[in-house]
């Protein structure tokens, strides 16, 4: 289905956003990118109602901006009302949100607040489909940032089926705008085509990059409940499984990054002889 309308992207500048925002230009949508950078806050409201106007579905990729469970709780709330609010004055037909395999199993934690986020979205007065994701192939060079200490990298006793941004935006772009894709009220499920352990995929990232550090697996202190271990976070049989595996999308970025000093070398060599 090619684009005929205007679509809003909360989040689009994220790590999914930016995806969700290329792909749908590319079919022809009007994309109506909705972050703070371009001027409009979707909790004090600011810009909100203008960047609406016209739209007809409204894809929400809003992150919490903290780990802890009461300041997420508030942010999606608040976030959840003021776009329901907007977004019925603006006529949005339907609302889609991201969020995470296995959020439904926490009763603490950011995971809590995120269950809870979908629960709203799903019962509030604009028709809302969910998508839960597994953890992002992007996310395992993060979580290695955070875990870094001198020479160990200490990364999480994680069971997970890493699945790459891009892939998770395409399944978006089609749960908003397929009218077959999903019915509206509920929540299906994409990840990637196996089951990895996050500790394996850290290695297997700084042997390809090169990066001197010893990776160990530990408790994860912001899973106090242990439910990392149990594979809480793994797709459940009716999920979507969609490549590429962690290890091919590390070869095509890994090319991609080579190409692209390749291109700034040729051109710095360039403008020296000038």
């Amino acid at each position: 289905m090619q684009g005929n309308g205007k679509i809003a992207v909360v989040g689009a500048t994220g790590r999914v956003g930016w995806h969700v925002a290329d792909l749908l230009a590319a079919q022809g949508w009007d994309v109506a990118r909705i972050a703070r950078s371009a001027g409009v806050d979707i909790i004090s409201g600011e810009g909100l109602a203008e960047a609406l106007r016209d739209a007809t579905v409204i894809i929400d990729l809003a992150g919490g901006r903290s780990p802890e469970q009461a300041a997420a709780t508030e942010f999606w709330m608040t976030a959840t009302r003021n776009l329901r609010e907007a977004g019925e004055r603006a006529g949005v037909r339907r609302i889609v949100t991201i969020s995470i395999i296995g959020t439904d199993r926490f009763k603490t934690g950011y995971n809590a607040a995120k269950y809870l986020h979908e629960q709203t979205t799903l019962a509030g007065s604009i028709p809302a489909r969910v998508l839960r994701a597994a953890q992002f192939h992007e996310f395992v060079p993060q979580m290695m940032e955070w875990g870094r200490h001198g020479e160990i990298t200490y990364m999480p006793k994680m069971p997970t089926q890493l699945v790459a941004a891009r892939t998770v935006a395409g399944a978006l772009v089609a749960l908003a705008t397929d009218a077959n894709a999903a019915a509206d009220g509920t929540i299906t499920e994409i990840a990637g085509p196996r089951a990895e352990r996050m500790a394996e995929m850290a290695r297997l990232y700084a042997e390809r990059t090169g990066i001197p550090t010893q990776i160990q697996e530990v408790d994860d202190p912001g899973d106090p409940e242990h439910l990392y271990e149990t594979g809480v976070l793994l797709p459940s049989a009716a999920a979507t499984l969609a490549g590429p595996t962690f290890a091919e999308w590390l070869d095509a970025t890994l090319a991609q990054e080579d190409a692209a000093a390749h291109v700034r070398s040729r051109l710095d060599s360039a403008q020296t002889r000038h």
